[in-house]
C-alpha cells in the first residue's frame, strides 16, 4: 500500500510543514515559495532573472509570476542594468529588506517545531540523512 512507504510520509510531512509555512508567512503578506526568491536577493541584491531561476531551479514562468506578484507587493523593483540594458535587475525594496528577520525567525521556529520531541543526536541525524537525499 502506498501509505505505507516512505515517500508517503516524507508527502505528508512537507504537506504539514507547508501548511504551517503558508500560515506564519500571510501576516507578512508573502506566499510560500516567495520567501525563497527573497532569500536570494537577501544573499545578493541585483540578480537577474535568470540568475534568480538557476538558483532557485524552477521554471522561468515561476519566476516571473512571483516577481511580478513581490512587485505589486512593493517588495521588489525591476530595473535595466547600467552596462547591459536589456538585461534586468532585481532589486530589493526597503519593505522588501525589513522582512529577513521575520522570515528568518519563522523558519527557525518551523524547523524547531519540526524536530520538536527529537534529542540532539536525532537532529543531528534528521539533518545528515535529508540532506542525504538525492535532490
Amino acid at each position: 500500500m502506498l501509505d505505507e512507504t516512505l515517500t508517503y510520509a516524507l508527502i505528508m510531512v512537507m504537506k504539514t510543514h507547508r501548511n504551517r509555512m503558508a500560515a506564519a508567512l500571510a501576516p507578512l503578506g508573502l506566499h510560500v515559495g516567495q520567501e525563497l526568491l527573497l532569500n536570494q536577493l537577501w544573499r545578493q541584491d541585483g540578480l537577474t532573472q535568470g540568475e534568480l531561476i538557476a538558483r532557485l531551479g524552477v521554471e522561468p514562468p515561476t519566476v516571473t509570476k512571483t516577481l511580478q506578484r513581490l512587485e505589486r507587493a512593493g517588495l521588489v523593483r525591476r530595473s535595466p542594468d547600467p552596462d547591459r540594458p536589456r538585461v534586468g535587475r532585481v532589486h530589493l525594496t526597503e519593505a522588501g529588506k525589513a522582512l529577513r528577520e521575520p522570515v528568518e525567525a519563522i523558519w527557525a521556529r518551523t524547523d524547531e517545531e519540526l524536530q520538536h520531541g527529537l534529542d540532539d543526536t536525532e537532529r543531528a541525524l534528521l539533518s545528515r540523512l535529508v540532506r542525504a537525499i538525492p535532490q
